[in-house]
């Protein structure tokens, strides 16, 4: 070792290399994943350097229209569609696509490819122009129908149990992208000088239980009896109430210091508001890896057969413990 020289912040393990290592837990796969998942970082990485520049590039701000959910659309919203649709179709390993920016399939193709990508691609679009965290959620099937073949409607609408890999990116205080492939969760934390993502939260867990919920008590009127019920539990405990509105941000922080993140049924949204397909799925997937609970208020979140792309389910997400608490259970 030379002299003089401080090795004690060792570089660490890159996503790349991490992905690499983690190859063989898929026999079935002949590198097609591992691609995937290089092409998702590779876009990641371009909508991070959108977003770190959007006040100054005259990008943030609604664009004047409104996407299929009847939200309106902001300028990011759509800069980030454009961008993981891109990576993802030139990318080769992804024969269809679904984006909550988009009313219909997306096909590639690529009728060769092995996978269906779900997505959100800017989860949490309304806080660009306040500053707030913001992420991307995506979600990753295999096909069900022959290779060749274009793509079909029942390669979408596969239940949260079929996923062989889901994720998300945060883009706030430092960019991190976290995904499991039904081998635990691991976080990796963007390098921008180095343009590399590092293995910053190996094997993470969340605590059985905790003493943050996160749910927007403005509708609270609106509420069923289980939940109103809990949420005056909560109180009564002294918990603390924590809503960003971004839901990777308020999932993330749930999921690393032990919390659950409610968006119930109300009257105004009788079906719920989050969508099944490419949010609640993938984070389903990613909370019960790291030993936390995902439902619907009543059932488990990953057996949902989807019947539509952009379907809508009430959520209960975190620690376990509390989410069976929150249910009566």
């Amino acid at each position: 070792m030379a002299e003089g020289l401080d090795f004690k912040n060792p570089v660490g393990t890159t996503l790349d290399r991490f992905i690499m290592e983690n190859q063989s837990d898929f026999p079935f796969a002949t590198g097609e994943l591992s691609q995937l998942l290089r092409d998702i970082a590779f876009a990641a990485k371009i909508v991070n350097k959108e977003i770190n520049r959007a006040g100054l590039s005259d990008i943030v701000g609604a664009m004047g229209n409104k996407n299929v959910q009847g939200e309106d659309q902001q300028r990011l919203d759509v800069i980030a569609d454009f961008r993981f649709t891109q990576a993802l179709t030139q990318g080769g390993e992804v024969c269809a696509l679904v984006s909550e920016e988009v009313d219909d399939i997306i096909y590639t193709g690529q009728n060769e490819a092995k996978y269906v990508v779900a997505m959100d691609p800017l989860d949490g679009s309304s806080n660009i122009d306040v500053n707030v965290a913001i992420g991307t959620i995506f979600s990753i099937y295999r096909r069900k129908s022959a290779l060749g073949e274009k793509p079909t409607m029942e390669d979408v609408l596969q239940k949260g149990t079929e996923q062989i890999a889901a994720g998300y990116i945060l883009y706030g205080s430092s960019t991190m992208l976290v995904y499991t492939t039904g081998f635990g969760v691991n976080g990796f934390t963007y390098e921008p000088s180095l343009g590399e993502f590092f293995l910053s939260h190996p094997n993470m867990k969340t605590p059985e239980t905790g003493r943050l919920y996160s749910i927007n008590e403005g509708n609270y009127d609106d509420f069923e009896d289980q939940l109103k019920a809990y949420i005056q539990l909560c109180r009564d405990r002294k918990y603390s109430g924590r809503y960003i509105g971004s839901l990777v941000a308020d999932f993330h922080r749930n999921m690393m210091k032990g919390g659950m993140y409610v968006y119930p049924a109300t009257k105004g949204s009788p079906k719920g508001k989050l969508r099944l397909i490419y949010e609640c799925n993938a984070l389903g997937f990613i909370i019960e890896q790291a030993g936390g609970l995902a439902t619907d208020g009543k059932s488990r979140i990953l057996e949902i057969q989807p019947t539509e792309l952009h379907q809508r389910v009430p959520y209960y997400v975190g620690s376990k413990k509390m989410v069976e608490e929150s249910m009566g259970l």
